[in-house]
């Protein structure tokens, strides 16, 4: 059998579908993700449409990362067992000679050194490339949760930790795509053609190149410990029940992770509230007689009965000069883009809708708008100054109005 038709087993059927379902989480992150990083893109736009609006892809997102952690927790689990009960070298942990292998290959690269480095089971790029992906994730778990479950996260961090979060997690989501399209695209498929992740086998030529020393163990018969049956059994025995216990804990944490709050993974469906127009009630005044001829500096006398009529409060303050601007200042960390609770007040039309808990702002009304039932007490987590709220009870009183 020539080199070219040999070929050696390189990845088993359960690493070939764990590296599938994390490559389709990956992918349906990335474009369901993108779209939400960049909204005002014409890819953006047409995406979101095809997909039937913004909380139809978030819900795709969210549905995708759970996949992706569940995944996680079944690598981990995996690297455990084959770890201490099978006992095989952990070859992908990164060492000195790795270095050592990038300096002689960009040498090589650049021309001053003769030969390319020999590596065994997995070369220093490869090494690279998933320690880079174990980061990614943990940066994007940890961000997605301050996102998902921002309430609980102000808890334990400052409000200003909730958009660092999002540029974090944006940021890093952009970084792994260009790294999977430039680098692994690159690396994996275009350069040396490596298709053993999905037929699990890699040909003896391909490993003389990718993988020589590694080719070398096999060959010479020392390439896998063998793992004596009572030895392995009793290994067995200690470490699947831990691993059950590690695995119930990790679903929980899991299920607390996506169902800690209802404010991000649930989407109420907006109404358009009834407007109440503020149309000044007074008194009508009792008829008057014509009055009769009086020296002109002889103020005419009130009509028995006759009432005051109030004047309509009158205001220059409007959501586009004032009223918008304080609102966004004090409530974008929970009412911008992450809509809490329903509610965003990113825009004049945005606010007057309301929320979850309806209408919250009456034209005309401060006492029974729900913004300033919510504001008066001061414990609010984005609490307004007593300036702001004044200035908020003033606005709302002369109506609301945008401009």
């Amino acid at each position: 059998m020539s080199a070219k038709t040999k070929s050696y087993e390189r990845f088993p059927l359960a690493r070939r579908i764990e590296h599938l379902t994390m490559l389709l989480s990956f992918t349906t992150l990335a474009l369901t993700g993108l779209p939400q990083k960049f909204p005002t893109a014409a890819f953006s736009v047409a995406f979101v449409n095809l997909l039937g609006g913004i909380e139809n892809l978030r819900s795709v997102h969210h549905v995708a990362a759970i996949v992706m952690m569940l995944g996680t927790v079944w690598h981990l689990i995996v690297f455990g067992y084959m770890s201490y009960v099978r006992r095989v070298r952990l070859s992908m942990l990164p060492s000195l000679q790795d270095a050592k292998d990038g300096v002689q290959a960009l040498l090589y690269n650049l021309g001053f050194a003769k030969s390319f480095p020999q590596m065994g089971r997995y070369t220093f790029e490869e090494k690279m490339e998933y320690w880079a992906f174990v980061w990614g994730t943990a940066v994007m778990v940890a961000t997605g949760f301050m996102m998902w479950n921002p309430l609980a996260t102000v808890k334990f961090l400052p409000g200003e930790a909730i958009p660092a979060a999002k540029a974090a997690h944006g940021g890093e989501a952009v970084l792994a795509v260009l790294a999977i399209i430039v680098w692994h695209m690159y690396g994996v498929h275009i350069k040396s053609s490596n298709k053993s992740m999905f037929t699990g086998k890699m040909s003896e030529q391909d490993m003389l190149h990718e993988h020589p020393l590694e080719l070398a163990d096999i060959k010479a018969g020392i390439a896998e410990r063998p793992v004596e049956p009572v030895a392995l059994r009793k290994r067995q025995k200690i470490y699947l029940p831990i691993a059950a216990v590690i695995t119930i804990v990790a679903l929980g944490a899991l299920y607390g992770f996506v169902n800690a709050e209802q404010t991000a993974l649930t989407t109420t469906e907006r109404q358009i509230p009834t407007i109440v127009v503020y149309v000044p009630q007074t008194p009508t005044p009792a008829p008057t007689q014509t009055p009769t001829s009086l020296p002109t500096e002889t103020p005419l006398p009130t009509q028995p009965g006759t009432a005051s009529t109030p004047s309509p409060v009158v205001s220059s303050l409007t959501w586009d000069n004032a009223i918008g601007a304080i609102l966004q200042n004090q409530c974008s960390t929970c009412h911008g883009a992450l809509a809490s609770g329903g509610l965003n007040l990113s825009t004049y039309a945005d606010a007057m809708k309301g929320g979850a808990s309806g209408v919250i702002i009456v034209p005309g009304d401060s006492t029974n708008s729900l913004l300033f039932i919510i504001q008066q007490p001061g414990d609010h987590f984005g609490n307004l100054t007593s300036e702001e709220l004044a200035q908020v009870v003033e606005w709302i009183n002369a109506g609301a109005l945008e401009k």
